[in-house]
C-alpha cells in the first residue's frame, strides 16, 4: 500500500496540471453594425407581415403547392443529405478528440503448456529397446494483465483540440443550415418564375385569340375593298409571331419543372399543373441590424472557424511545454490455474517518464505565428461576411421600396395601353386609321401587361431574397447544443 502513495500523489500531481490552458480564451470578434437599416429611414411598409418566426417562411405566400414542394427540400435534397453526412462526421471527430482526455486501457489474458521428455532407454546389440527408465516435465503457465498508459493534458492541448473540433462541427451544422435555406431560396425563386411562366401563356393565349380576331376584320375590310392586302399580311405575321412566342414558353417552363425536380431530389419527370396566378408580395420587416449577426447561418459559420483558428493557436502554443506520460500495469500470474487469483500471484507496476523539445529549428515558434495568422484571416473574413450580409438586407430593402413605388405607375401604364388599344381598334373598323395604328397599340398593351407581371415576379423574388438575407427561420443560438 505504501508503495501506490507516490503513484496515486502522481496522478494527483497531473490531473491538477489538466487545469492549464495555455492559448488565448476565444472571445467572439467586434464587428462594426449599423444602429438602422438606411433604407428603411423614412418609409415603413404598408402591409408588414408578422414574420418574427421565418421558421416555414414560404407559407407566408399562402400557396399550398409551394408549400409541399419546399416540405420535400430538407427531406430529399440530396446537396443536403452530404452536408448532414458531413455534420455526422465533425461530431464524430469531436468524440475522437474527447476521449484523449481519458487513459487507455488495456487487457490480455495467456495460458500456455509445455512439456519436455526426460526418460533413457536401454538398446541391445541387435538395437532392439530392452527397456529404460521414464520421466520428463511439464511447465504450465497462466496470466492475466491490464495497463493503462495517460498522457495527463497538463497544457490545454487536447482540450484545445476538441474546443477546435466542436467549433468545425458547430460550422459544419451552420453549413447545412446555410445550404438548406440556399436551396429552399433556389426553390422558390424557381417557382416563382413558373408561375410567371404560366401568366405569361394566359397573357399571350389571350392577346394570340385579340390578333386573330384582328386578322378576321382585316380580312374582312380588304375583301370589302377597303382595306389594302398588307393590313392581312401584317395581322397574319404578328398572329404567328405571337403563336410561335407562346409556344417557346413550353420549353422554358419544362426547365424551370426540371431545376424543381432536382432541388426535391426527383426525377426529371416532375410534373406541376399550371395554375393562376396568386402569388403576391409580402412586407418582412428586417428587425434591428445587430440582430443579423445571430440570424445569418454564413456569419455564424465565419464566426464558429474564427474560434477554431482560435483554438489552433493553444494547439500550437502547448508544443512549447512538456509532455508527462503515466504508465501502468497490473495482473496476476501462476503455473497452476487453481493459484492464478491467490495474494502471492498479484503483481503491478508503475512508470512516469517527461518528454521536451530542446531545438527544432523554430518550428514551434513558426507553428504558433502560422495559427495567429490563420486567425486573423478568420476574424477578417468573420467581418467581411457581416458586413456583406448588412449590405445584402439594405439592397433588398431598396428594391422593395423602389418595386413598391413603381408599381402603381405600371398599373396605370396598363390601364392607358388597353384603352388605347381599344379606341385604335374601334377607329380601324370605322376606317379612320390605318392598321399601323393597331399594331403599336397592341405591341404597347402587351409590353405593359408584361412589365407589370415582371415587377410583381420581382417584387416576389425580392421578398424571398430578403427573407433568406434575414436568416430565413434560423438563429445562431441553436448552435450551443451542437
Amino acid at each position: 500500500m505504501k508503495r501506490a502513495v507516490p503513484l496515486a500523489l502522481l496522478l494527483l500531481a497531473g490531473a491538477a496540471l489538466s487545469a492549464c490552458e495555455v492559448g488565448p480564451s476565444y472571445r467572439r470578434p467586434a464587428t462594426p453594425t449599423p444602429a438602422a437599416y438606411r433604407q428603411i429611414q423614412g418609409w415603413a411598409p404598408a402591409t408588414p407581415s408578422d414574420a418574427a418566426d421565418r421558421k416555414d417562411w414560404w407559407t407566408l405566400f399562402g400557396d399550398p403547392q409551394l408549400d409541399e414542394l419546399e416540405s420535400q427540400v430538407e427531406v430529399s435534397n440530396q446537396n443536403l443529405a452530404a452536408e448532414a453526412a458531413a455534420y455526422r462526421q465533425a461530431r464524430a471527430i469531436v468524440s475522437e478528440q474527447r476521449a484523449a482526455l481519458w487513459p487507455t486501457v488495456t487487457g490480455a489474458g495467456s495460458a500456455s503448456i509445455s512439456h519436455s521428455g526426460g526418460g533413457r532407454s536401454v538398446v541391445a546389440s541387435n538395437g532392439s529397446v530392452l527397456g529404460g527408465s521414464s520421466g520428463g516435465s511439464t511447465i504450465e503457465d497462466y496470466a492475466l494483465q491490464l495497463g493503462a498508459t495517460w498522457e495527463p493534458d497538463l497544457w490545454g492541448r487536447v482540450r484545445r483540440q476538441i474546443e477546435n473540433a466542436r467549433a468545425g462541427a458547430q460550422a459544419s451544422y451552420a453549413t447545412l443550415v446555410n445550404a438548406r435555406l440556399s436551396a429552399q431560396l433556389e426553390l422558390a425563386a424557381d417557382y416563382v418564375t413558373l408561375r410567371q411562366l404560366d401568366e405569361e401563356k394566359r397573357i399571350d393565349d389571350a392577346t394570340a385569340a385579340a390578333y386573330a380576331r384582328s386578322l378576321a376584320v382585316a380580312r374582312n375590310k380588304y375583301a370589302a375593298g377597303v382595306a389594302a392586302l398588307s393590313d392581312v399580311d401584317q395581322a397574319q405575321t404578328q398572329l404567328h409571331n405571337e403563336r410561335a412566342a407562346d409556344t417557346a414558353l413550353g420549353q422554358q417552363r419544362a426547365q424551370m419543372e426540371d431545376a424543381i425536380a432536382v432541388l426535391v431530389g426527383r426525377p426529371a419527370n416532375l410534373a406541376i399543373a399550371p395554375a393562376a396566378w396568386t402569388l403576391k408580395p409580402v412586407e418582412i420587416p428586417p428587425g434591428v441590424p445587430s440582430t443579423l449577426l445571430q440570424r445569418r447561418p454564413d456569419i455564424a459559420i465565419a464566426e464558429r472557424q474564427a474560434a477554431a483558428a482560435s483554438a489552433e493557436i493553444g494547439v500550437a502554443t502547448a508544443n512549447y511545454f512538456p509532455s508527462l506520460t503515466l504508465t501502468g500495469a497490473g495482473g496476476a500470474q501462476a503455473t497452476r490455474l487453481a493459484q492464478l487469483f491467490s495474494p502471492q500471484s498479484f503483481f503491478w507496476n508503475a512508470a512516469a517518464s517527461a518528454a521536451q523539445t530542446i531545438f527544432n529549428g523554430g518550428l514551434t515558434h513558426a507553428q504558433v505565428a502560422a495559427a495567429r495568422a490563420a486567425y486573423d484571416q478568420a476574424v477578417a473574413n468573420y467581418r467581411q461576411t457581416s458586413l456583406a450580409a448588412f449590405a445584402q438586407v439594405e439592397d433588398n430593402l431598396a428594391a422593395q421600396r423602389v418595386l413598391a413605388a413603381e408599381q402603381p405607375d405600371l398599373r396605370a401604364s396598363v390601364a392607358s395601353a388597353d384603352e388605347a388599344l381599344h379606341i385604335a381598334r374601334n377607329q380601324y373598323a370605322a376606317g379612320t386609321v390605318d392598321y399601323t395604328t393597331v399594331v403599336v397599340a397592341e405591341a404597347a398593351a402587351l409590353s405593359a401587361h408584361n412589365a407589370e407581371l415582371a415587377l410583381e415576379a420581382s417584387r416576389l423574388t425580392t421578398t424571398v431574397d430578403l427573407v433568406v438575407a434575414l436568416g430565413g427561420g434560423w438563429n445562431a443560438a441553436a448552435l450551443t447544443s451542437k
